[in-house]
C-alpha cells in the first residue's frame, strides 16, 4: 500500500525518507516525480504513474479536488472522490523499488487563509476555450500546481494530453518563472472504442456513453482530413460531429501548439484539435494532434 500523507509536513517527510531510502539500495542521485490528479484514478491516471515510475526513483501522486479551479456554475461537490480506491488503485502499480507516496491534502491544509492572495495568471490563453466556459479555471489550476511542485520539488511533473490547454499554460509557467521541473506529457487513454478516458465519464448512462463517442470520431474525421488544409479539417468534423441529439456542441477549434491560438487559412505544420461538448449533462473534452497539408 503506498504511503499516505495529508500535511505538507508529513509529505516532504515521506519524500526525503524515500530518496534516503533510495541512495541506500544504491541510487546516487534519487530522482523524484509528482503526478497531480484530483483523484477517481483511471487507466489515463495509471499510465501517468506508470511514466514517472520510468523517469524517477520516487513518485508522488497527489489527490486533491482543488476548489481554485472550479468556477461558481460548476458542482465541486460533485465530483467523485473515493480515496480508499484509488490506493487500493495505485497499490495494485506500484513497482519494486519504487516509492509511492499519496498526497491528499484538505482544502484548509492547502489553503489555511482560503483564497490565496497571491495569484498566478494564465494570461489571454487562460480566457480562450476552457477558460471561456470556466472563468478562472487556469488560474486555479496554476495556483495549486505552483503550491504542489514548492512542496514535492520533484524533477518531474506529469500531465495527460488529454488536458492539451492545461498542459499548455502548465508548461508555459514552468518556463516563465525559471521552474526546476521537466513536463512530461503522455498520451491520451482511449476505450476500445475511442473515448478519452475521464473521471466524468462515470456520470453518462448507457444511451450517453454510445453518443459520448462523437467526440473521438469529430476528431478522427478531422485528422483524415488534415492533409487537404483546415477548411476540409472543419467541414470533415462538422460532417462527423452532427445527427447526436444528446450532444452540444460547446467549442470546436484548430490551434498552433506553440500559442494555442486558433490557425489561420495558410498555416501548414503541426496543430491540435479541440472539441468540447455536454453530453447530456456531463461535460467532456478531447483533442487530437494533426498535421496540416
Amino acid at each position: 500500500m503506498p504511503t499516505l500523507a495529508a500535511t505538507i509536513v508529513e509529505v516532504r517527510a515521506a519524500v526525503a525518507a524515500a530518496v534516503q531510502d533510495a541512495r541506500g539500495r544504491g541510487v546516487a542521485e534519487p530522482r523524484v516525480a509528482l503526478v497531480p490528479t484530483m483523484g477517481a484514478l483511471h487507466d489515463g491516471h495509471l499510465a501517468l504513474v506508470a511514466r514517472a515510475q520510468d523517469v524517477a526513483d520516487v513518485v508522488v501522486v497527489s489527490v486533491f479536488v482543488n476548489p481554485l479551479q472550479f468556477s461558481e456554475t460548476e458542482d465541486l461537490d460533485r465530483y467523485p472522490r473515493d480515496l480508499d480506491a484509488d490506493l487500493d488503485t495505485l497499490a495494485g502499480v506500484d513497482r519494486e523499488g519504487r516509492a509511492s507516496i499519496v498526497f491528499a491534502p484538505t482544502a484548509s491544509e492547502m489553503y489555511p487563509d482560503g483564497k490565496t492572495q497571491t495569484k498566478i495568471s494564465a494570461g489571454d490563453v487562460g480566457n480562450r476555450f476552457e477558460g471561456r466556459s470556466r472563468a478562472g479555471h487556469f488560474d486555479g489550476v496554476l495556483v495549486v500546481v505552483d503550491k504542489l511542485l514548492n512542496i514535492v520539488q520533484p524533477h518531474a511533473v506529469l500531465f495527460g494530453q488529454k488536458d492539451a490547454q492545461q498542459v499548455f499554460v502548465v508548461s508555459r509557467m514552468v518556463r516563465d518563472l525559471n521552474i526546476p521541473v521537466t513536463v512530461e506529457v503522455v498520451e491520451t487513454v482511449r476505450e476500445d472504442d475511442g473515448l478519452a478516458l475521464s473521471s466524468r465519464n462515470r456520470f453518462l448512462d448507457e444511451r450517453e456513453r454510445l453518443a459520448a463517442r462523437v467526440l473521438s470520431r469529430t476528431l478522427e474525421a478531422a485528422e483524415s482530413a488534415a492533409v487537404s488544409g483546415i477548411d476540409a479539417v472543419i467541414a470533415a468534423a462538422q460532417s462527423a460531429g452532427m445527427g447526436e441529439p444528446l450532444v452540444q456542441l460547446e467549442y470546436f477549434s484548430v490551434v498552433n501548439p506553440a500559442t494555442f491560438r486558433p490557425v489561420d487559412d495558410n498555416y501548414r505544420g503541426r496543430a491540435i484539435v479541440l472539441v468540447a461538448a455536454r453530453v447530456g449533462a456531463t461535460r467532456l473534452i478531447d483533442n487530437e494532434s494533426i498535421y496540416l497539408g
